[in-house]
């Protein structure tokens, strides 16, 4: 028997989430199950009409279950996943042609839900857009859970395995919200798939979970064995299989550099944002609630520039009361103060639904249909509650408010209208808030805009949110690969827009914040403040490296830098020249 070492394999795959880790394998590959196929009894059929409904009432219970323990661990963002699991459970059409197979054929309802399930899953398989093939994972998973539960199966996906994977890189063809859910952070070292994309669940649970992943790798379940060593690196997409020594050497002193830049980003993220020639650049984060506080008090910031106040209605998954707004708004308010809370009102509609029919996810065209303020001004009684929160935790520390999806004038003086009504309310009642509590306007809709002009004659600040904005000026959705490609931020319609909202507004003497991802990439970080942005307000992970980013510029360079833009036609040569100035900001840092 040879002692010889294992031959180095070297897999590409698609960079899902950003890291290095070196760990055994772990290969999981899900237990397949017959589904069973028998003729009932004409007098069967309304039991085992029962027997499904009773699968759909412990299925739903499991789910919304998985939900909270992943909202609980993990955050809101990442227990969204499961309401599109709910919404496949309570579709309709579903239930109605599972019905009508069983009264049809009279096989067992196993059979006939596995039946239409599959015609489903074959037609989201065939669909050309990626970001919709993805989302056939869904059904495929809540089909299996259904059928485990409808079979009398205890055992589901990987949940119960944690142990097993701790210390380990999970090697799987797919990952499943399900299969992930039972997975906690510190304990797994990394995660490769067979399947999946940028727009997988795989890549939200793995930055979740903070380890290093790798999807779209084909066939790595089959090449890697059960003991092989593996070398995950999340920046380029690469899977080593028993990487050699030398392999093992260069990755070591990668990630020597790899932390050593991240020490320096860190000694300078408790001193001042102030440029070279002494211009203070307020930095701020955004937040979606009081369990995001731990991340934020302790780090060297101006407030939060962004609280996504939808967050508190999405972890509740309905419209929650005036009273528990109030204690979540006034607990961030409270731990912040004397920095100053940023309110956006809720934005829901588009991808952030809500069951019930309270945010109607029948809409056609959900993005530009009833969400936001919208919502809030078709719905006053909703929009009142919150108003009343806002302003009563106002009284506990310095706060702003603004109104999100703007597209006009007339949106702003009806919602402060409103605003008027709770405040006369309160003032007879007499509770306390803050009655010089600024209220501005997100800019993220190309009409608005153009009417910077006008809104700013009813606003105290605006902030734009560059990631609405750009898909609409250019009307591309980013999320869709095939046409990913056009999801410019360098475009010039963007970067005019921009320079004629920053404009027009400080000819009225308004500030301009901008909270969308644009503000978190130290490649247009620069090009915003040599724009005349005032503020940044970013993710908190992004502080320290856009801390470094303000140290190390000066307000003049980047102003030259942003009319040199301006002037550019290509987003291509726009994009090139304002990385190689990034690269030259963080240079000493990098070879330090």
């Amino acid at each position: 028997m040879s002692d010889s070492p294992k031959e180095e394999i070297k897999l590409k795959g698609i960079a899902a989430s950003p890291g290095i880790a070196q760990a055994p394998a772990f290969i999981f590959l899900k237990r397949e199950f017959d589904v069973p196929k028998y003729l009932l009894d004409p007098s069967a059929v309304d039991s085992e009409l029962e027997r499904f409904y009773g699968a759909m009432v412990e299925t739903r219970r499991q789910i919304q279950e998985i939900r909270s323990d992943i909202a609980k661990n993990l955050g809101e963002d990442e227990a969204r996943i499961f309401d599109a699991h709910l919404l496949v459970l309570e579709d309709v059409a579903l239930i109605e042609e599972t019905q009508k197979e069983l009264r049809e054929t009279r096989f067992n309802i196993e059979f006939c839900f596995h039946k239409v399930a599959q015609r489903y899953i074959a037609f989201f398989d065939n669909i050309d857009d990626e970001y919709l093939r993805e989302r056939v994972n869904d059904i495929r998973d809540v089909t299996r859970r259904m059928l485990f539960n409808l079979l009398g199966h205890t055992d589901y996906g990987i949940s119960r395995m944690s142990r097993m994977v701790a210390g380990r890189i999970l090697v799987t063809k797919d990952l499943s919200p399900s299969d992930a859910a039972g997975l906690e952070a510190g304990t797994l070292k990394g995660i490769a798939t067979d399947s999946g994309g940028m727009t997988s669940h795989t890549v939200i649970m793995a930055r979740s979970l903070n380890v290093p992943a790798v999807v779209g790798l084909h066939k790595a379940s089959e090449v890697i064995q059960e003991g092989d060593t593996l070398l995950i690196d999340g920046y380029e997409g690469i899977v080593i299989v028993n990487p050699s020594d030398d392999t093992l050497y260069q990755y070591g002193e990668f990630n020597l550099r790899k932390k050593n830049y991240l020490d320096q980003l860190q000694k300078e993220a408790v001193l001042p944002s102030v440029t070279l020639d002494g211009k203070t650049i307020p930095l701020l984060v955004n937040i979606e609630g009081v369990r995001d506080l731990e991340h934020v008090t302790s780090l060297t910031i101006d407030g939060v520039g962004l609280f996504r106040t939808e967050g508190v209605f999405l972890r509740d998954n309905q419209i929650v009361s005036e009273e528990a707004q109030f204690d979540e708004y006034r607990r961030v308010v409270d731990s912040l103060q004397p920095r100053i809370t940023t309110f956006r009102t809720f934005d829901l509609g588009g991808d952030k639904m809500l069951p019930n029919g309270l945010i109607s996810p029948r809409e056609k065209n959900p993005f530009m249909g009833l969400r936001a303020i919208r919502y809030c001004l078709r719905f006053p009684d909703a929009f009142r509650n919150q108003l009343r929160a806002v302003l009563r935790a106002s009284h506990y520390g310095p706060s702003k408010m603004m109104y999100p999806m703007i597209s006009g004038v007339g949106e702003i003086i009806e919602a402060n209208r409103i605003l008027d009504e709770v405040k006369a309310s309160l003032d007879q009642e007499g509770i306390p808030y803050d009655r010089n509590m600024p209220i501005g306007s997100m800019i993220e809709i190309p009409s608005a805009a153009a009417t910077i002009d006008l809104i700013s004659e009813h606003c105290s600040f605006v902030s734009i949110g560059t990631n609405d904005l750009i898909q609409y000026l250019l009307a591309v959705d980013r999320v869709n690969d095939m046409i990913s490609d056009l999801y410019e931020p360098c475009h010039p319609a963007v970067l005019r827009t921009i320079a004629y909202i920053v404009e027009q507004a400080h000819k009225r003497g308004i500030k301009v914040s901008v909270c969308g991802e644009m503000a978190g990439d130290p490649i247009y970080a620069s090009l915003l403040i040599g724009l005349g942005v005032d503020e940044l307000s970013v993710a908190p992970s992004i502080v320290p490296t856009i801390k470094y980013l303000i140290r190390h510029i000066s307000s003049s360079e980047v102003s030259k830098l942003a009319q040199k833009a301006l002037r550019l036609s290509h987003p291509g040569d726009t994009f090139h020249l304002l990385k190689q100035f990034k690269i030259g900001v963080f240079k000493s840092l990098i070879d330090a």
